[in-house]
């Protein structure tokens, strides 16, 4: 079964200011976040850094082909390091450029095929006259948009407005419609739309006070998958701050070992339908490997 990841992180620093509060690395995987330590890496990532290569082993020990890697504005721009691991790992990564729209960057740099807009933490209207503008040079460019929601209706319902004026616009709404939240199945109807899909980054943080092995999440993916189609929808892990919890292979292992979704359903669903999405051709064959504790 071919594994594509279509939602993570990679930084060499974290180093941000996000509403005045300084976001920054601190020894042990930590971080000053809102103006607490926060658990922001596993412990043995004692540097602050989140690299290409870390998560390239991570990947190969889980199986997974390839990743979408996305930006956050908390983690600060990695526009260089990300355009360094694209040119690296070609076959492995498909990295977006951010787009930080409320600090004036309504364009994509040439070079780059992806990119992400964290639109939860957006203050201006969506289908504001300068947003559309800016989404519509993405579909004019081709450029696919990797785009996270808040848990309003009011977001959703302007992005409604984006998706029907960008009807070439392809686009990937992340953290599955964020699942729990009063309006979820609102953001996962969005991708009723013929361009839209629905990526699950972070449905192990939405579900983590049930933990491993997630029976409500893999429910969400069935209810989600009533309204839109599996065909619509995709795996991310969020990496790395929901393997502060759990094991990268935990986040795709709960899919593949539940039996309430068929094994259609978990190839289209874990790597099928990112692959014909996002355009991932030549993907490493890889072997599983086994444990010293098996």
């Amino acid at each position: 079964m071919t594994i594509i990841d279509a939602h993570s992180h990679l930084w060499l620093r974290q180093e941000a200011v996000v509403d005045g509060q300084p976001i920054r690395a601190l020894p042990g995987g930590r971080a000053l976040f809102f103006g607490e330590e926060r658990q922001m890496l596993p412990p043995f990532l004692i540097d602050g850094c989140n690299s290409a290569e870390v998560f390239l082993s991570n990947m190969d020990y889980a199986q997974v082909g390839a990743a979408v890697v996305v930006q956050e504005i908390i983690d600060g721009n990695q526009d260089a390091y990300l355009q360094e691991v694209q040119a690296a790992y070609p076959e492995r990564f498909l990295c977006c450029a951010m787009l930080d729209i409320d600090r004036g960057g309504l364009t994509v740099p040439d070079g780059w095929r992806a990119a992400a807009i964290p639109g939860h933490r957006m203050r201006r209207a969506l289908d504001s006259p300068e947003m559309m503008a800016a989404f519509k040079e993405l579909e004019r460019r081709g450029i696919i948009l990797s785009m996270c929601l808040a848990d309003d209706a009011r977001q959703i319902a302007q992005f409604a407005t984006v998706i029907r004026e960008c009807p070439q616009l392809k686009v990937a709404i992340g953290h599955f419609g964020l699942a729990r939240s009063e309006h979820w199945l609102e953001q996962v109807r969005l991708a009723r739309a013929e361009n839209v899909r629905i990526e699950s980054g972070g449905i192990t943080w939405l579900y983590n006070d049930e933990f491993y092995p997630f029976p409500s999440a893999v429910r969400a993916i069935r209810w989600a998958a009533d309204e839109v189609g599996m065909d619509k929808l995709m795996w991310g892990s969020d990496y790395p701050r929901t393997i502060t919890a759990i094991t990268y292979r935990m986040s795709c292992d709960f899919i593949l070992k539940s039996p309430e979704l068929s094994p259609e359903d978990k190839a289209a669903f874990l790597g099928g339908n990112a692959r014909s999405f996002y355009g991932f051709r030549d993907l490493p064959e890889l072997p599983y490997i086994k444990n010293m504790s098996e």
